[in-house]
């Protein structure tokens, strides 16, 4: 059986960090923000992690697991 091939759609929104975690950018962080509070903005500005059932599934497409 052949190997499964990474999404690459996804390889490029996603970071797998070395400990196994997903990391991914917020959405509504590009443009406009002026109508944002700065907590917000700040907020919107780190990378989001995600939970072990979601990243399983990741790491599945993303030919890790």
């Amino acid at each position: 059986m052949p190997k499964m091939k990474t999404h690459k759609g996804l390889k490029k929104r996603i970071k797998i960090t070395a400990n196994g975690k997903v990391k991914h950018k917020r959405p509504n962080a590009s443009h406009l923000m002026s109508g944002k509070s700065g907590s917000r903005v700040r907020h919107l500005k780190k990378h989001g992690v995600l939970n072990n059932v979601i990243s399983k599934n990741i790491k599945i497409n993303m030919g890790e697991a």
